[in-house]
C-alpha cells in the first residue's frame, strides 16, 4: 500500500503541477492497519490520508461550524483567491484571478478552484471525492502495479475507495483527503460524519496524532512487548457487541500513557488484559470515557496539537450512556457478555 501510494504521489505531482486543483502531498497511513493491529485480519482496510494544500493564487481558511454536534467538530474550508500580480505569488505563465479581466481569464487560463471543486466559497467534499476517483482511474495504467494487479473502484461519496487484486491476494484501500490545521498533527478530513453531513463540512480528525502516539510507544517498547496483541485480542472479542473498536483503542491508549511500556511484556499479558477489562467496567459505571487526544496534557512532546484542541474539555465517548438509561443498562449487559 505504501509503495502504491508513493507512486500515486509522484504522478499526482506530474499531472497537477500547472493546474489550479489542490496540491496533493505524500499519503499518511492511518487507522489500525498502520498502527500495527486489526480486530479482523481477513478484512483489513488500509486507510491513508492525503494532505492537500492550496494551489497558486489560492488560500485555505478553516472555519469552525458552531452548529454541529457537540461530540464532533466540523469545519468549512473557505477558498480565497489571492493576488499574484507581484511578490512571491508572481508567475510568468499565470494571470491574476483577481485583477485580470474575466474574458481574458476564460480564454487563456484554466478555471480557479472556486469554479471546479467548490460550492460557493467552500471546498466541497463530494466534488473532491469525484475528482480523486477520476485521478486514480486515469493514472493507474501508468503505475508499475498495473502490470500485475487489477484495480476495482468501490462506491463512496466522501472518500476514494478501491481494491487491487492479482488473483491470489486482494487489498482494500481507502483514500481520505484533508487539510492540516497549521503545522499540527490534526487535520480536517473527508471521513464520513453523521448521517446527512453537508458536503461542505469537513470533520476534525485525530487519526494522524494517534498513529504518531503508537509510533512513539513502539520506539520505547522492548522487543517482546504485547501491547498491540492486547488491543487486537480485546477488540476482536468485542465484535458483535455494542462497544466500538475505537472505545477499546481509547482505553488501551490511556493505559499505555500511564503504565510504563516495559510492563507490557509477555509475563504481564494477563495483568494488562485485566486492566483493560477493569477500565472498561469503571468507565461504564462512571458513564465517562474521555477522548484520548483532545485536552490531553500528557501526550508525548512530538505530537503537535493546535492550542484549542490541547486546552479543550475532552469529549466523553460514553455521553450516550448519560442521556439514555436504556443504553446504559444495555452497555452493562454487553460488558457481562464480553
Amino acid at each position: 500500500t505504501i509503495d502504491l501510494m508513493d507512486n500515486y504521489t509522484v504522478y499526482f505531482g506530474h499531472v497537477l503541477s500547472n493546474s489550479f486543483y489542490p496540491v496533493l502531498q505524500q499519503a499518511i497511513g492511518v487507522g489500525s492497519a498502520f498502527e500495527g493491529w486489526s480486530p479482523r485480519e481477513q478484512d483489513v482496510v488500509y486507510r491513508v490520508l492525503i494532505p492537500m494544500s492550496p494551489p497558486r493564487g489560492h488560500s485555505f481558511h478553516l472555519e469552525l461550524d458552531s452548529a454541529g454536534q457537540r461530540q464532533v467538530r466540523n469545519f468549512r474550508v473557505r477558498v480565497q483567491l489571492e493576488c499574484t500580480c507581484t511578490g512571491k505569488q508572481q508567475a510568468e505563465d499565470m494571470l491574476c484571478f483577481l485583477h485580470h479581466p474575466e474574458e481574458e481569464l476564460r480564454r487563456n487560463q484554466d478555471p480557479s478552484l472556486l469554479d471546479t471543486l467548490c460550492t460557493g466559497s467552500y471546498l466541497d467534499v463530494q466534488k473532491t471525492a469525484r475528482w480523486f476517483y477520476q485521478l486514480v482511474r486515469a493514472i493507474w495504467p501508468a503505475l508499475p502495479q498495473s502490470h500485475n494487479w487489477h484495480l476495482v473502484l468501490l462506491p463512496s461519496t466522501r472518500s476514494c475507495q478501491f481494491k487491487v487484486t492479482n488473483g491470489r491476494e486482494s487489498f482494500r484501500i481507502e483514500m481520505l483527503f484533508g487539510v492540516r490545521r497549521g503545522d499540527s498533527d490534526i487535520f480536517v478530513s473527508s471521513q464520513p460524519g453523521y448521517a446527512g453531513t453537508p458536503s461542505i463540512l469537513w470533520q476534525e480528525t485525530y487519526d494522524v496524532a494517534e498513529v504518531e502516539f503508537f509510533k512513539h510507544i513502539a520506539s520505547q517498547a522492548p522487543p517482546d512487548s504485547l501491547h498491540l496483541r492486547c488491543l487486537q485480542l480485546f477488540s476482536h472479542l468485542q465484535l458483535g457487541t455494542g462497544f466500538s473498536t475505537y472505545t477499546l483503542k481509547t482505553i488501551v491508549m490511556h493505559l499505555l500513557n500511564t503504565i510504563p511500556v516495559s510492563q507490557w511484556c509477555r509475563r504481564h499479558f494477563l495483568r494488562r488484559l485485566m486492566d483493560i477489562n477493569e477500565t472498561l467496567l469503571l468507565s461504564l459505571e462512571a458513564k465517562r470515557l474521555s477522548h484520548f487526544i483532545v485536552g490531553n496534557h500528557r501526550l508525548p512532546e512530538e505530537i503537535s496539537l493546535p492550542p484549542d484542541v490541547q486546552t479543550a474539555e475532552p469529549p466523553n465517548l460514553f455521553h450516550r450512556l448519560v442521556m439514555d438509561p436504556v443504553a446504559c443498562s444495555q452497555g452493562r449487559g454487553e460488558y457481562l457478555d464480553l
